[in-house]
């Protein structure tokens, strides 16, 4: 049944229809961390994909499969997510930042019905400048938001990618569309 599951969920992704704004791609997965695993990356780009090489935001999202229960994962599916954007100097000095971005994957997986245990990850904020020939570049920071955790419901698994989608918009500064309204295209 773990491989059925597994099978769907990978042909359910490339079926998910997706924000005009993301870009989401299949990228090789890790090969030793379980007999089945898919990866995907996904970029928002901060205009359009011509004239820029800047993002709002960068992630990737890896689904694991064993058919044997992994005591570690507490099942037999575990979802592993990256998700990083820039943000300005003001919020990543907030001392409550990362409790913030921590909740916000909470959140994502909890309004996509994402039942999910075992939960673990970081919330990092990296704070960049530039000195000597580098000095005219601007200050940068960006958050990082690492997590995983595992499935509760294998027939549930594509939330968990939508979930990590929704997290990805979020820390892009997209707002969320109602079920049902579809984007319009930022490319003309």
């Amino acid at each position: 049944m773990i491989t059925q599951y597994f099978d769907e969920f990978v042909h359910q992704i490339s079926l998910l229809p997706l924000r005009s704004e993301v870009i989401m791609e299949e990228v090789p997965p890790p090969s030793k961390l379980a007999p089945h695993a898919y990866a995907v990356t996904a970029e928002i780009p901060s205009g359009p994909i011509e004239e820029s090489d800047d993002y709002l935001a960068t992630g990737r999202f890896v689904l694991l499969a064993d058919p044997q229960y992994k005591e570690a994962w507490q099942g037999e599916f575990r979802a592993v997510t990256f998700v990083r954007a820039p943000i300005d100097d003001d919020m990543a000095a907030d001392p409550l930042l990362n409790d913030v971005g921590w909740s916000w994957l909470e959140d994502s997986l909890e309004s996509n019905e994402a039942r999910a245990i075992a939960m673990s990850g970081t919330v990092t904020r990296v704070a960049s400048k530039s000195f000597g020939q580098l000095a005219p570049q601007p200050d940068q920071s960006e958050i990082e938001i690492r997590g995983s955790w595992t499935p509760i419901d294998g027939s549930s698994l594509l939330n968990h990618a939508k979930a990590w989608l929704a997290l990805l918009e979020m820390v892009a500064g997209i707002v969320p569309l109602p079920d049902g309204v579809s984007a319009l295209s930022r490319r003309r």
